[in-house]
């Protein structure tokens, strides 16, 4: 189990795009939580492969729980869970196994591995593997839901389509609406044109990529720690675990770095017995620790690698330049079926924190 990530709540995912199974262990979770294996599998709907926007890869993603779970409810001990891979095509990746595809890890996991790395589609390198991370978040987003704290994402764009934005304040209406969709936005006029962009680079054989807007709402002022410890340190580590994730910014992000001190600082102001700020330039966090405020955070989405058109690369056994057209199923955008993996990294790191002993 090469990833393993977490401080009070520890994650161990395993598996292969192609081998029998991919898998999840997570341990830490409390004792006698009652599960809603609906929700569950909800989520991994969202995830799964299919579709005319996606992969035509068929895989059902039902997880089948090893340990961890007795008459419904966590035991306290490490759950553990598999999904078997039903529908792999490793043909598709014979004639490549030391053809460095662009993109993509090949080289770098052939040179760390010594060559012994399963190379049929991308191995353990594989975007398949976070389907192990949404069954994870569900798990841990319920037990956040029972202490008031939530989580949402929308698709922020894809290309140079843009949705709106998260405001300073996010309603329960607003949180319940997007977790309920399979393509989430807050204006939903821009789905057929974010649809239209996909479609065209996927009629030209190549990808787009795009944006993840992630909210966590509820979170009570005064947790996290500062420097090495803090909230963004915490949720960047788990999202830059997402394959093809290039980049995360909390609340103006690198927005920042272009407006004034006057304009990016966020005023306090009292509501009621509440402290808040009237903007949220910082996403909630300020010295690695809640304000109070939504924590909010955007995650970049590289293209997909996998592309139909020819390319230059070289073979790296025979240490020759080669042309390579990638073959195989692979969607033409990651980002919508990414949305589900944001939202369950960002449960999995913030149930983490409130963790601490």
């Amino acid at each position: 189990m090469s990833s393993m990530w977490g401080k009070n709540l520890k994650i161990s995912i395993f598996g292969e795009s192609h081998g029998e199974a991919i898998g999840v262990t997570v341990d830490g979770l409390q004792a006698g939580f009652p599960l809603d294996f609906d929700l569950i599998n909800a989520e991994m709907q969202k995830r799964k492969p299919g579709g005319k926007l996606a992969t035509p890869r068929k895989e059902d993603d039902m997880p089948v729980i090893l340990s961890g779970v007795f008459e419904g409810k966590t035991t306290g001990a490490p759950l553990t869970a598999v999904i078997y891979n039903k529908n792999t095509k490793s043909s598709d990746y014979e004639k490549m196994s030391h053809i460095a595809r662009p993109g993509h890890a090949d080289y770098t996991a052939f040179v760390k591995y010594n060559g012994a790395n399963d190379y049929r589609g991308g191995g353990h390198f594989s975007g398949r593997l976070t389907a192990c991370l949404v069954f994870a978040g569900a798990v841990c987003r319920q037990i956040l839901k029972s202490q008031g704290i939530d989580v949402a994402v929308h698709i922020k764009s894809i290309s140079n389509v843009e949705d709106e934005s998260f405001g300073v304040e996010i309603t329960n209406e607003q949180v319940s609406r997007l977790n309920e969709s399979c393509f989430p936005l807050i204006d939903q006029s821009k789905r057929e044109l974010m649809e239209n962009e996909i479609a065209l680079a996927a009629s030209q054989k190549d990808s787009v990529g795009g944006v993840i807007e992630c909210a966590v709402v509820g979170l009570p002022a005064g947790v996290g720690s500062p420097m090495f410890d803090g909230v963004e340190n915490k949720i960047a580590s788990i999202v830059f675990g997402i394959p093809a994730v290039k980049g995360i910014e909390f609340g103006l992000g690198f927005g920042a770095a272009k407006v004034r001190g006057s304009q990016n600082n966020d005023e306090f102001l009292i509501d009621g017995e509440k402290i808040k700020t009237k903007t949220n330039n910082c996403g909630g966090i300020l010295g690695g620790i809640t304000n109070g405020m939504p924590v909010v955070f955007r995650a970049a989405f590289k293209p997909t690698p996998s592309i139909a058109k020819q390319q230059n690369t070289v073979d790296f056994l025979k240490k020759e330049n080669v042309v390579t057209q990638v073959v195989g199923r692979h969607d033409p955008c990651v980002v919508v079926r990414a949305a589900p993996v944001v939202k369950a990294a960002a449960a999995i790191a913030i149930l983490d924190l409130l963790s601490e002993k």
